[in-house]
């Protein structure tokens, strides 16, 4: 949804500019112990077929001069961070040749923790298996990068690869951040403002998810990852329900787990975390950068609700939310948080993530690119749902913080989620307090009633 009419101006040439919101906050995170490497974003993949490695570096060094953010440094200016943009940076691809199970040693020990004050805040390597089949590997810290901004980054340097002339851009991220905190920006944001504090108006609710360990007093980033999926047919009559009730899959997905994370909490008001691209202005799109934000949506899920009632209302949410989602959740953070805890995520501690499988890169240039599954071992919060639109149904993961969860209660989660989802499908009309699961506490509770009323 493009808001913006008139266009982001470019900044005369200074020594230093100003971060984002969202840079604010990961600047001050990434300095927090255990949190070093994860805000780092990686990627495997394999490309099959010959590469061109001198043009394949030219490429990444053409893409470092379009794009600033590329050659940006984060440096203390008069006790502030602030971006410095360098005119030239020192970049090399890292290169080895080895075999498949030296390969998954390199690629283990690639990701590492960045220096702020020292750009690019990028590494690509190449390990070559044979003579036309490699392992490319990308790192590159979420303060210059985000979902949107890979796509861009991969197509850039495959078009630069191909030899193809780009048109320079007339705007860069530092732009951005500077339009994003101008006066007319403010006034626009101040009306969003109410509209968030409103939302969280009151104390705010904290999620107790019953845990298999006790939560430690600083939020560990240890995570883990299970997969599950959701069948065809079952997606099918998911996105049914949506259609007949003018609501999107995403939002009957967004009612279905927070219906999974009241019958396990007992809690009948729950705030989830979602991300939002942050591209509202037109200006944005061709940028590599830091846009994301994320959007605190507070559900009210009770036993007495039909599953229909409680996914009109979380489309009125939605609605309401999508419209003021430039409001930096950074800044709602210090108007509404009361104390800091060390042990918690603000706001909320679980979120959901709803993505569309278009955006997996097939080809590049004569080359094939396949998948390169690898662990993943980081967990920004207590527990993430991610669903995946794919042609043949849907993939869901959850990524959970190993500190709290094994991967057996994680399991349990899954099963109750692809419960839920089959009972909202039989009867979507059915109350929440009668969807029976396998695994939650609620039905411990039922059983002990039960078992008092015999007695």
């Amino acid at each position: 949804e493009h808001h913006e009419h008139t266009a982001i101006p470019a900044l005369e040439k200074r020594a230093h500019y100003p971060l984002s919101s969202v840079q604010k906050r990961l600047y001050i995170q990434h300095q927090m112990e255990g949190a070093e490497l994860s805000y780092n974003m990686s990627g495997l993949m394999i490309l099959i077929g010959e590469l061109d490695r001198d043009r394949f570096e030219a490429a990444l060094r053409g893409l470092i001069g379009r794009h600033e953010i590329l050659r940006t440094a984060f440096e203390m200016v008069d006790g502030e961070p602030a971006q410095v943009i360098y005119p030239e940076v020192d970049f090399a691809l890292e290169y080895w040749q080895a075999d498949e199970e030296k390969a998954r040693e390199l690629a283990e020990g690639f990701v590492r923790v960045f220096e702020l004050d020292r750009p690019p805040l990028l590494r690509v390597g190449l390990i070559g298996l044979e003579r036309n089949r490699h392992i490319l590997m990308f790192d590159i810290h979420h303060l210059v990068s985000d979902g949107v901004s890979t796509g861009i980054l991969i197509d850039d340097l495959l078009r630069m690869y191909t030899g193809e002339n780009l048109q320079p851009l007339r705007i860069q991220y530092k732009d951005f951040a500077a339009w994003q905190q101008s006066e007319a920006q403010s006034e626009r944001l101040k009306k969003q403002e109410a509209y968030w504090l409103d939302v969280l108006d009151g104390e705010l609710p904290q999620l107790e998810l019953p845990t298999d360990f006790a939560r430690p007093p600083v939020r560990s980033y240890e995570g883990d990852v299970l997969d599950f999926a959701i069948e065809g047919r079952q997606s099918e009559a998911l996105q049914q329900i949506a259609d007949a009730n003018g609501a999107t899959l995403y939002m009957v997905m967004l009612a279905a787990y927070t219906v999974l994370l009241h019958k396990y909490s007992g809690q009948e008001d729950i705030i989830v975390g979602t991300p939002v691209s942050g591209r509202t202005h037109a200006d944005t799109e061709p940028l590599i950068g830091m846009f994301v934000n994320t959007l605190a949506i507070r559900n009210y899920p009770s036993g007495d609700k039909m599953f229909l009632t409680y996914l009109e209302e979380i489309k009125e949410t939605m609605l309401g939310a999508y419209e003021n989602q430039d409001y930096p959740f950074e800044e709602l953070v210090e108007k509404v948080q009361a104390a800091r805890n060390l042990s918690r995520h603000p706001i909320f501690d679980s979120v959901f993530v709803m993505e569309t499988r278009e955006d997996r890169i097939s080809r590049f240039g004569e080359l094939t690119v396949e998948p390169y599954i690898e662990a993943r071992t980081v967990a920004k919060f207590d527990l993430t749902l991610e669903v995946t639109h794919e042609e043949e149904g849907m993939s869901g993961h959850f990524e959970y913080a190993t500190k709290l969860f094994t991967r057996n209660m994680i399991d349990n989660f899954a099963e109750d989620f692809l419960t839920i989802l089959s009972k909202i499908c039989e009867q979507p009309h059915v109350l929440l307090k009668d969807l029976a699961l396998n695994g939650s506490p609620e039905q411990e509770e039922d059983l002990l009633e039960a078992i008092d009323i015999v007695f």
